[in-house]
């Protein structure tokens, strides 16, 4: 890892944005809009039906009969908990035995709610890092509001207490690691020059027990208009399998990345103790020589590598999205010479993977359909299909403890669909020399809780549509109705989607839709935008993977990247007209919703599409696409996007800003913003300027809700995110049938 700078990106204010005042996120006159916004519209829309919604999607969420998913750490099962009593969270945990029954015991470990209220900080929870081998101790990890920085606190988990004097890193975007018990790895502000333009650290050190921060060596740096410097670590394990190892990632942009790795044992004195002077780490670092948009996984005998793109690696060619693997003793040595282990088709994407002790597992997407493939290192990577997976479902792979000789090859399974609700499975891969689950056989699983129904599924059922796209290109759908839909195009119909930064939108049961739209019902007394729908038609749901996600791998998501970005915007205005086509629905009855990219998504549906939809309901968005880079963390997009301060990407980023595309001559359909005060990530400046700019121009039906917590997901617990969820769907229901 290497030291670099880089010249301040800062611009001048664009002259002609009349509403850069509503930029100063906590002013008082910004806020004071704010307020007269939230006013207006909770006025509107928060009434009987909306308090239903609301009550009904908190009951779910809060539902004792959830399944209390957990993670594996020394000899206990580790879970964090929202519920009615609890709605900021109880972290807790329980032995496997005790885990396996109806009722397990629950060892509280700490209460959010009251220490929150014993620190009169309204604390959400941000996750737990348990150090290895002892299991004695946790870094924990606690936003103030729900944005993405958070205070990170050592604690006791014998005491259940803080510790005194413990590690204490003040609130920031944190990355850290464990090194030993009295040492971390920590990338964190410690001033101006600690972070990089898109505001996260550039900057890792080795902070030891007692240190001031602002003392600890820098033993990484990235270039300051890089994304961030990540920072992880392999350590403690119990059985003294697995190496001890750090790895630093120069996050050059959100596609491109250098990995490098320290095996501390060749850093460690004679004595066992670790240098603490910078010189001594920054020239252990092994760098990775892979092209920057390879990904990186490193394991105990093997390094991985995923490409964006095809990838010449000598003596064989690594297709983009295609797995690729070398002995981690001949990378460490200089030497890659990688053997490819998975080729993707047309049909077929890599996912993710994971490791157990002795398989690796591949999790696959075909046509948006889940698949898993057990891959034998030994065998030379021979794979094996792991059978059981139905149709429109997504099953989720986790190993349990692959550095406990128990369960060094057993499995979680997580198998959900749009009306299944999901069931956790148990199994083992053969290999080890004992298992938890003494029922399991090596490649059958057993089944250890299920999840109740949240809502009436009764008479739903769940198809898989392809609508074409402006280039001829196949856009997958799903679509989740009554069975029979009578397709007259009277259907209330709410098109979802994403597409952006790989990330694929699968199926998934989710009761805050089933209860929001799918268990709705038409009462016959509305109007919709020109039309009567009739009484009795229930809500559709329909899920679109398009183009700019990773539903076919890293290809379908760059051909939709940049100067492509359109591409995205054609296969969902696609996707909408099938549905209209094929009589689902029509465009007074179709609404669309996104939030984040999804939000900018949908943004631009509003503005470049507006005859094809009745209602927009657009969420923590990106809308002003000329200076998205300036607010929050949006330099660190540029690679997605393009840099609108380069004339030549504002040459086509201008053609999907929405906040730049409205018209006052276009008949707009009715929208509503929603976005939080805390989110430290896209920030609520672009969802206030694209509203009060649409009611400046005298545009009917333009609503904003703006919750002072919550962060990113606008929702800092469950009774937040059930009225914020509400609300979307309340604005809907009533655009599209005037209920």
């Amino acid at each position: 890892m290497h030291s670099a700078s880089a010249e301040s990106h800062d611009q001048a204010p664009d002259l002609d944005d009349e509403f850069l005042w509503l930029e100063d996120i906590n002013g008082d006159a910004p806020l004071d809009w704010v307020r007269e916004e939230n006013a207006a519209t909770l006025a509107r829309f928060r009434d009987d039906l909306f308090e239903q919604m609301s009550e009904d999607i908190l009951t779910a969420l809060d539902s004792d009969d959830r399944i209390p998913m957990v993670t594996k750490r020394g000899d206990h099962l580790y879970n964090f908990w929202r519920d009615t009593s609890h709605p900021k969270g109880l972290w807790r945990r329980t032995t496997w035995d005790s885990y396996v029954t109806d009722s397990p015991d629950w060892e509280i470990l700490l209460d959010v709610d009251d220490l929150a209220r014993s620190e009169d900080t309204p604390w959400v929870w941000a996750g737990a890092t348990v150090r290895r081998p002892d299991h004695t101790r946790a870094l924990i990890s606690l936003s103030p509001d729900g944005g993405d920085a958070h205070r990170v606190r050592e604690f006791d988990l014998e005491t259940k207490t803080f510790v005194d004097g413990g590690f204490d890193i003040p609130t920031a975007k944190t990355r850290l690691a464990w090194i030993d018990d009295d040492t971390i790895l920590v990338a964190t502000d410690t001033g101006p020059d600690s972070l990089t333009t898109s505001s996260y650290p550039r900057q890792a050190r080795l902070l030891g027990r007692g240190q001031v921060i602002d003392t600890a060596p820098i033993v990484a740096e990235v270039p300051r208009d890089h994304v961030a410097v990540f920072v992880g670590s392999d350590v403690g394990a119990p059985n003294g399998r697995t190496r001890d190892r750090v790895v630093a990632v120069d996050a050059i942009d959100f596609f491109n990345s250098r990995t490098s790795f320290i095996e501390l044992d060749d850093l460690r004195a004679a004595d066992g103790t670790l240098p603490t002077t910078a010189s001594a780490w920054e020239s252990a670092w092994i760098d990775i020589d892979v092209p920057t948009d390879v990904s990186v996984g490193i394991d105990d005998d093997f390094v991985l590598f995923r490409p964006q793109s095809a990838w010449d690696a000598g003596d064989i060619v690594v297709p983009a999205g295609g797995l690729a693997a070398a002995p981690t003793a001949e990378v460490k040595a200089g030497t890659i010479r990688p053997q490819l282990i998975f080729s993707p088709d047309a049909h077929t994407a890599l996912r993710s993977w994971s490791w157990t002790r002795d398989h690796l597992v591949l999790e696959l997407l075909t046509d948006v359909q889940s698949e898993l493939l057990v891959l034998d290192p030994q065998q030379d990577f021979a794979s094996t299909p792991l059978p059981g997976v139905p149709a429109n479902h997504m099953v989720g792979f986790g190993p349990v403890d692959p550095d406990d000789d128990a369960t060094a090859n057993d499995f979680w399974l997580v198998s959900t669909g749009f009306l299944t609700p999901s069931t956790l499975s148990y199994g083992n891969l053969g290999g080890s020399s004992d298992s938890l689950d003494e029922a399991s056989e090596p490649g059958e699983t057993t089944v250890i809780k299920t999840s109740p129904a949240l809502f009436d599924a009764d008479g739903l059922t769940v198809e898989q549509h392809f609508a074409t796209s402006a280039d001829g290109t196949r856009i997958p759908y799903f679509q989740i109705a009554e069975a029979g839909l009578t397709l007259d195009g009277n259907n209330p119909t709410l098109l979802d989607g994403y597409g952006g930064f790989e990330v694929s939108r699968t199926p998934v049961y989710s009761p805050v839709v089933g209860l929001g739209w799918l268990t709705r019902e038409t009462k016959g007394r509305g109007v919709g935008r020109g039309h009567d729908i009739p009484a009795g038609r229930r809500g559709v749901y329909v899920l679109a993977n398009i183009r700019g996600g990773g539903e076919y791998g890293p290809e379908w998501h760059t051909s939709a990247m940049r100067e492509n970005r359109m591409r995205a915007y054609e296969d969902y205005a696609a996707v909408a007209r099938d549905l209209i086509d094929r009589g689902v629905t029509r465009t007074e009855d179709l609404g669309c919703a996104g939030g984040s990219n999804g939000g900018l998504l949908v943004g631009n549906m509003l503005t470049q599409y507006p005859e094809l939809f009745g209602a927009v309901s657009c969420g923590v968005p990106l809308l002003d696409m000329r200076r998205y880079t300036k607010l929050s963390a949006g330099y660190s997009w540029k690679a997605e996007y393009g840099d609108p301060d380069v004339p030549e990407d504002w040459a086509f980023i201008q053609h999907f800003s929405p906040y730049h595309l409205l018209r006052r001559d276009v008949d707009y359909p009715p929208v509503l913003f929603w976005t939080a005060t805390s989110d430290d990530r896209v920030g609520p400046v672009q969802a206030r300027k694209m509203a009060a700019r649409m009611q400046s121009m005298g545009v009917p039906d333009v609503w904003f809700f703006e919750d002072t917590e919550g962060g990113h997901s606008a929702a800092s617990d469950n009774k937040q995110a059930a009225f914020v969820r509400a609300l979307s769907y309340r604005f809907l229901w009533n655009a599209l049938t005037g209920e």
